[in-house]
């Protein structure tokens, strides 16, 4: 393991934002990063963690120690006739676990396909698309506690998953790292294509020939087709969260606005999609100096390669205080600021 002083983190985040880490390193072993987490105590240092910088606004330099995960594995560590547990390390690319499950005839993370980053940071985020989430399959992780290097054990229920969000972005923000999942998959195919957009491009093919791999393929090119890459077009991905409202809120709006588009949830609740809050109130394509809302996915922040995460939080905080007018809606970033500047208010 090699610590690194005073490192670039540019190419370690995929909206290519500018940043220096006071210390680097990449850990590729449980003794390593212990290892890190000791240099770090004996200089009374904040620990900062990194993995592929996919769901990240780097807004100026990180103090302390920035540990990007490198661990990897994937185990089949029990299986029955209905169900298999599998854990995988943090440093697992979380899109090369979907298909390498899928091809091991393990059922059930197709609709999460494609989404960046790596398994440490799925439950952190709780992710989730096209209508599946990490939380339907979690069955526990494992995580090493910052201050004291103590391994834990966490099962679902005390990880408090809920959309987007977990105890590790709320009380135990910083307080841990993430070393591994564990997942209960099927081992029989079965498919989930209730979402509306999956259904639809699902439309021609009879029922009885949906699997598990044409899911995972649907899914990949509707990803694909829907945001840009990274490396051609520095971006973090979905911005901000699809806000949730009361039933009462959401009939008021549709009265405002009789084209608003709205998912009822199993609570009561309503969604209402973010892209179609920022495309209504014309941010779609709207360009600033350094960087824009995508002419193609009004999700989608990116940059032209010469912005600081001060000009993108200022185009969120632009954004935000406008839909906040207009619906009287706040809309939440999806992805967390590191570096010196706090987030838009």
């Amino acid at each position: 393991m090699n610590i690194i002083a005073n490192h670039s983190l540019q190419g370690s985040n995929t909206f290519a934002l500018p940043g220096r880490a006071e210390y680097f390193c990449r850990v590729e072993s449980a003794g390593e990063l212990h290892q890190a987490l000791a240099f770090a105590r004996q200089r009374r240092l904040p620990v900062s963690v990194l993995g592929e910088g996919s769901n990240i606004v780097l807004a100026g330099d990180l103090k302390g120690l920035v540990i990007q995960m490198g661990l990897r594995g994937v185990q089949v560590v029990a299986q029955g006739r209905a169900r298999a547990l599998v854990t995988a390390a943090a440093g697992e690319p979380w899109r090369d676990l979907v298909t390498e499950l899928l091809e091991q005839g393990c059922y059930g993370l197709e609709n999460l396909a494609l989404i960046p980053g790596l398994v440490g940071a799925a439950p952190i985020q709780n992710i989730g698309a096209y209508g599946v989430e990490l939380n339907d399959f979690l069955v526990s992780l494992e995580a090493v506690e910052i201050s004291s290097a103590e391994v834990r054990q966490f099962n679902r229920e005390q990880c408090g998953l809920a959309y987007r969000d977990s105890i590790f972005k709320g009380a135990l923000r910083d307080a841990y790292i993430i070393t591994s999942v564990t997942l209960s998959l099927h081992r029989e195919p079965r498919v989930n294509i209730s979402y509306p957009a999956l259904k639809v491009a699902l439309a021609e093919y009879p029922e009885d020939k949906i699997r598990p791999d044409l899911v995972c393929e649907t899914v990949s090119r509707i990803r694909r087709q829907r945001l840009p890459d990274p490396a051609s077009e520095p971006n973090a991905g979905s911005f901000f969260k699809n806000p949730v409202i009361n039933a009462k809120r959401a009939r008021d709006l549709r009265e405002r606005y009789p084209d608003m588009v709205q998912y009822p949830q199993v609570d009561g609740a309503v969604k209402i999609p973010a892209a179609w809050l920022i495309e209504n109130a014309g941010w779609k394509g709207r360009r600033g100096p350094h960087c824009a809302v995508h002419a193609d996915h009004a999700l989608v922040l990116t940059q032209f390669g010469d912005a600081r995460g001060r000009d993108v939080l200022d185009l969120a905080g632009e954004i935000v205080a406008d839909i906040d007018q207009r619906y009287g809606i706040r809309l939440e970033m999806e992805p967390r600021v590191l570096g010196d500047c706090e987030k838009p208010d």
